[in-house]
């Protein structure tokens, strides 16, 4: 397959295959945990945000359903794509840490590895996995009861070694909504016991074609960015014969499956608040897609990024909660540039709702600061 004569996708038909993909232009009725496994997953690490991105896309959405799924196993926090909590199914967690455990030993390597290259870090896995059994552990615990047995070896190090070599998952209250707890762990196994799923680590090619129905068209340094691995040119080139090729408007080659989705570029947006970590943000080497490179600092600051606000299809402003005023939640939108007034509807429609969501026993405002 050669991309010399393979038709042209502009940005903004990429924006649009993008949100449809990503439940965006238009919210579905799909089951909350059918839409976990479709996106391949959410990323996790600031506690609510799934629960914000599964509101922007699913009709209806209640959150006590997403905790119900935490609280009864059938969904789990773990660290999996880029080695970065995810919450996932039960059915995809240990399958999909099972296929990213190189990406899980190289982050491990170039932060804590080298401090303990003269250790034998089986004997600290198998003792870790034993203590977490027992009851869940914080990483902080974990590694000060590791040092008792290794003193000579920085508990941080340990831990590090232990969330590295285990499969371990982060167990209520943590991440349920509302509610909070620490980021205690045990080992999947010991949390899911013989839930039915595959243990083992399933074909990379497909875990890619479900990538590429959530997030594609994309390149190959698409994928890699989503998931963390490198060297995926030749389990691509193996796929080739089932995909259809396409170039961005730099000359990029990039593949889709041959029935995904591709809808018209003017087809209407709806605005959308999406949480800091969403993976629509996060999944491309090109981010192009869904926001302007010029508003990327914007976006991404100081190793963190910011909630955001999908206007006309990209990322155009970020926002925030604010209780400054009591007995009032306040929803604060940033603009990056000025706002349409064909969105100013929308904005108003889509804050009401992330703020009957978030502070339902509050009253509500809602203020857009000028462009700065």
């Amino acid at each position: 397959m050669t991309t010399s004569g393979s038709p042209i996708l502009t940005v903004r038909a990429l924006n649009r295959a993008l949100l449809e993909r990503q439940l965006l232009l238009r919210r579905t009725a799909l089951p909350v945990l059918d839409a976990v496994e479709h996106l391949v997953g959410l990323q996790a690490q600031s506690p609510q945000d799934p629960y914000y991105a599964l509101a922007a896309r699913l009709d209806g959405f209640d959150p006590e359903e997403l905790s119900g799924l935490l609280d009864s196993r059938a969904a789990v926090r773990m660290a999996v794509m880029r080695s970065t909590i995810h919450l996932v199914s039960a059915r995809d967690c240990r399958p999909l840490r099972n296929l990213f455990q190189v990406v899980q030993e190289r982050a491990f390597q170039g932060n804590h590895g080298k401090r303990l290259r003269d250790l034998d870090l089986e004997p600290v896995a198998a003792y870790a996995a034993r203590l977490v059994a027992e009851r869940p552990y914080t990483f902080h615990h974990l590694g000060l009861a590791l040092g008792q047995v290794w003193p000579d070896h920085a508990p941080q190090d340990l831990a590090m070694a232990a969330r590295t070599l285990l499969p371990l998952v982060q167990v209520p209250p943590r991440g349920l909504w509302g509610r909070g707890g620490p980021a205690a762990h045990t080992t999947a196994d010991h949390w899911l016991g013989d839930r039915p799923g595959p243990a083992s680590a399933p074909d990379l090619g497909a875990t890619l074609l479900r990538y590429l129905a959530a997030f594609g068209p994309a390149s190959v340094k698409d994928m890699q960015k989503w998931c963390g691995l490198t060297g995926l040119r030749g389990v691509v080139d193996g796929l080739r014969p089932g995909l259809r090729a396409f170039r961005d408007e730099n000359g990029t080659e990039l593949l889709d499956l041959p029935d995904a989705p591709l809808p018209d570029p003017g087809t209407p947006a709806p605005v959308r608040f999406l949480p800091e970590f969403d993976n629509i943000f996060l999944s491309h080497a090109d981010r192009a897609r869904i926001v302007d490179p010029a508003h990327l600092r914007r976006v991404w600051r100081v190793n963190r990024a910011v909630p955001t606000v999908v206007l006309d299809g990209f990322i155009r402003a970020a926002w925030r909660l604010d209780r400054d005023v009591p007995e009032t939640t306040t929803l604060v939108v940033e603009p990056f540039e000025k706002i349409r007034p064909a969105d100013r509807a929308g904005l108003e429609e889509e804050a009401a709702r992330v703020l009957a969501m978030a502070a339902p026993g509050t009253a509500h405002d809602l203020r857009v600061l000028p462009v700065a």
